[in-house]
């Protein structure tokens, strides 16, 4: 499947007027390879204005876990749209976002059962934090506005968010010291770091609302794996502290490493979870915030002053709810945790190669996660651009390079995905 460049072409007019106007994410606009014009997608394929077909190897940021233009969830938003793209979401009330939170209540796990929608992962963050927050105000706890993080953490682009996230080897190192300051600490993968942190909470628990952690996998970090036995450390110092935990399953929910949310992998049920990425099948931005009882009751009261006071404009939008119904359809009809286990076993097959070549320094897998992490990736663009020659689509970063694709590929497609990844990196 290597490159054809016959097909190449001057790309559509669309493109060179509009790029002039545009500001990428993550990208040196001045030194930035141009991005790739697409005009189409179907299955785990992303089609160019030039007719060329890449396979998708990351499922455009993890988000298109039924692969892209499901049937059922386009089916779903055209009936919405037909009816009422969006209402307000104050003072009224519609069926998508109301069905939609009935059902996530029922596949969370303990009695996280009220859910607040938002537009996105990091405002889900954000939202997170501020419930954990208000939570202490509520309760006549003042000062609790520090949350314990970890190193190697990522948990959006918004403000909040980047304060929780690790300033000092993630992508947010120019705002280190301009953030609100938070307790960025070493996760407990071991009894020693258990012990630090147990200490830390004790001394600073009157400051400290609550932990944040990515459940099996710190994402954006770096694709970093760490078991169960940390979560389970991490629940029971917070009972002991009596703090709040939190579990950005933004990127890990929804099946990602092998169960339905990480969290179900050590039994362990947090206060507050976010979701986001592949609750719509990677359609529309749509995330969801949801906490349990004991958070949620500490807002219920007859003082206007212990409401939550946050509400985006397109809060519970009816069509982003109507895709999300849809694809949690699609995981109930569907054998979408059994493709994700055959998916694993061909990544670890697939990839095991790569962990013999120069520059390698680890090869590992969780789910329909495949890391190949290297010494260090010196030139993002030449690397990228041989995977494009390759007709796939994987964009590595840090000093990883890593397949999420859609629980649907083809297993032809995921061998051509590894088998790129090894020649690659042997030629890397």
């Amino acid at each position: 499947m290597a490159d054809d460049t016959s097909k190449k072409s001057t790309p559509p007019g669309w493109y060179a007027g509009g790029l002039e106007h545009i500001w990428l994410p993550y990208a040196q606009m001045k030194t930035a390879t141009p991005p790739l014009p697409v005009v189409r997608t179907h299955g785990s394929r992303i089609v160019l204005a030039d007719g060329r077909e890449l396979i998708d190897g990351i499922a455009s940021w993890w988000t298109a876990c039924h692969g892209y233009n499901h049937p059922h969830i386009r089916q779903a938003i055209e009936r919405q749209l037909a009816a009422m793209p969006h209402v307000m979401f104050g003072g009224l009330a519609h069926e998508q976002p109301l069905t939609l939170a009935k059902r996530l209540a029922a596949m969370l796990p303990g009695d996280l059962n009220r859910v607040f929608f938002s537009d996105s992962g990091s405002v889900a963050v954000e939202v997170a934090m501020k419930m954990a927050m208000q939570y202490w105000i509520n309760r006549r706890a003042k000062g609790r506005s520090q949350f314990v993080a970890f190193k190697g953490g990522y948990h959006g682009d918004t403000t909040g968010a980047m304060a929780v996230s690790d300033s000092e080897d993630g992508m947010h190192t120019l705002f280190a010291g301009l953030l609100p300051q938070h307790l960025i600490v070493d996760l407990p993968d071991d009894a020693a770091r258990e012990a630090t942190l147990d200490r830390l909470l004790a001394k600073r628990s009157d400051d400290i609302a609550g932990i944040i952690v990515e459940p099996l996998v710190q994402g954006a970090g770096g694709m970093k794996f760490h078991d169960a036995t940390v979560l389970k450390r991490l629940r029971a110092l917070a009972d002991k502290h009596d703090v709040l935990l939190i579990f950005d399953e933004i990127f890990t929910g929804f099946g990602r490493t092998g169960t339905m949310f990480a969290c179900e992998a050590a039994q362990v049920t947090p206060d507050i979870i976010t979701l986001s990425k592949a609750l719509t099948g990677g359609t529309l931005g749509l995330a969801a915030t949801a906490a349990n009882r004991k958070v949620f009751d500490a807002f219920w009261s007859d003082d206007p002053k212990k409401a939550l006071m946050h509400g985006p404009s397109y809060m519970a939008n009816a069509l982003a709810c109507a895709a999300a119904n849809a694809s949690l359809d699609l995981f109930e009809r569907e054998p979408r945790l059994q493709q994700v286990a055959t998916i694993s076993a061909a990544l670890a097959l697939g990839l095991e190669p790569c962990r013999a070549l120069r520059g390698v320094r680890d090869v590992r897998v969780m789910g329909a996660i495949g890391v190949v992490e290297m010494e260090r990736i010196d030139n993002f663009d030449a690397l990228r651009a041989r995977f494009v020659e390759e007709s796939v689509f994987i964009r590595p970063f840090g000093n990883v390079i890593y397949l999420t694709p859609a629980f649907t590929i083809a297993a032809e497609e995921l061998k051509v995905l590894t088998a790129a990844v090894v020649k690659i990196v042997r030629d890397f």
